[in-house]
């Protein structure tokens, strides 16, 4: 039995706005995606799909029928959001997928584009350009019509061009369990090559298992981070500007236009020695820090793990003051604090500080920046 979430979490998790939902109000993502799909449609001149749906899936849907292994890593729960033994928080748009292509084997449309936006939950590192929660878009040409490489290869000039217009892009080979002929879609940007898409032709056995005959069915699939996607359209250089409530950054979301920086405080850094059980996972670690600072986790820039000694490394006068046993590590973390309206004192970046401390510390002896909690 995986662990699963609390309630308080999956109370949290569901809060959250979709940003890419014109229901939860107008979001410049939302004209992003509006420029792919009427770039596609356009081109293909076939139906679209745009289906919006819950978060919580089953397991079956978000692993099994797009061909995960049993044993897939990504499975674990220490990076997937179980809310019951057969329910989760999708980790991807992706499990959209089969029963969209359920629903159409029973009202079958020859040729559609079928769009899936939202929100995905994930444990995932604390920077500039990762949160627990990014949005997501599958599109996913589904047809009657012969599709090959080259077709595949034309949906991503017309995705890139849409998302950044005149942009050089380079196709990298990548392994999808529900595509064939996977590829990762990288762009080119003053800071070097970023990841923008993932896509292939659709694996037959997803088809298959929908309901939808291979012999007859086939298509094109592509997943894309919208934020990352936007991000790059307005030039934005911190993922956490996309939810701002600040009024000079809200009011610059309502549109494409490029993002013009406005003032913000200087970052404020507090390196922190903990004691760990395992060498730290990035991922975990961010995912720990978030769910202890809760809505102050939007003060943090970011997490970094800047150093990582082993028991057998260490001398023996520093085990004894840290308290280190066999198979525990000591690391050294670094915590970059920069709100994105007001300013910190040092008193509160030291509260902070302490509640990551406590978070993930796991050693018997504590050394606080200011007082102990509690």
């Amino acid at each position: 039995m995986p662990t699963l979430l609390s309630i308080p979490e999956l109370a949290a998790a569901l809060r959250l706005r979709d940003l890419s939902d014109p229901s939860s109000g107008p979001h410049a993502m939302q004209l992003l995606l509006d420029d792919v799909l009427s770039a596609l449609t356009a081109a293909w001149e076939c139906a679209l799909d745009v289906q919006r749906r819950r978060p919580l899936v089953s397991v079956e849907d978000n692993y099994d029928r797009l061909g995960y292994a049993a044993d897939a890593v990504t499975r674990d729960a220490r990076y997937s959001r179980y809310v019951a033994e057969t329910v989760m928080l999708r980790s991807h748009t992706t499990a959209g997928i089969p029963p969209a292509l359920r629903a159409l084997a029973a009202a079958p449309s020859p040729d559609v584009l079928v769009a899936l936006p939202g929100l995905c939950y994930r444990r995932d590192t604390i920077d500039r350009l990762h949160v627990g929660a990014p949005h997501q878009v599958d599109l996913w040409r589904v047809t009657t019509r012969p599709q090959r490489g080259s077709d595949l290869e034309e949906m991503v000039a017309r995705v890139v061009e849409a998302v950044l217009p005149g942009a050089r892009y380079r196709l990298v080979p990548a392994t999808h369990p529900y595509t064939v002929d996977g590829r990762q879609v990288d762009v080119e940007t003053p800071a070097g090559w970023v990841e923008l898409a993932e896509c292939g032709l659709i694996a037959p056995a997803v088809l298959e298992c929908a309901g939808l005959a291979p012999s007859r069915w086939n298509g094109l699939a592509l997943g894309m981070g919208l934020d990352r996607a936007l991000m790059l359209r307005k030039g934005v250089d911190d993922i956490r500007l996309l939810r701002s409530g600040d009024p000079r950054v809200a009011t610059q979301m309502r549109d494409l236009a490029p993002w013009r920086p406005v003032s913000r405080q200087p970052p404020i850094r507090r390196d922190v020695s903990v004691v760990l059980d395992a060498a730290p996972d990035a991922e975990l670690v961010g995912d720990a820090v978030r769910a202890a600072l809760g809505p102050d986790a939007e003060q943090l820039e970011s997490v970094s793990i800047l150093a990582v000694t082993g028991y057998d490394e260490l001398p023996v006068a520093a085990r004894r003051r840290l308290g280190l046993r066999p198979g525990q590590v000591n690391a050294l973390l670094r915590l970059v604090l920069r709100p994105l309206t007001g300013a910190l004192t040092d008193e509160q970046a030291n509260r902070l500080r302490d509640a990551v401390y406590t978070a993930v510390h796991r050693g018997p002896h504590h050394e606080w920046a200011g007082q102990p909690p509690g």
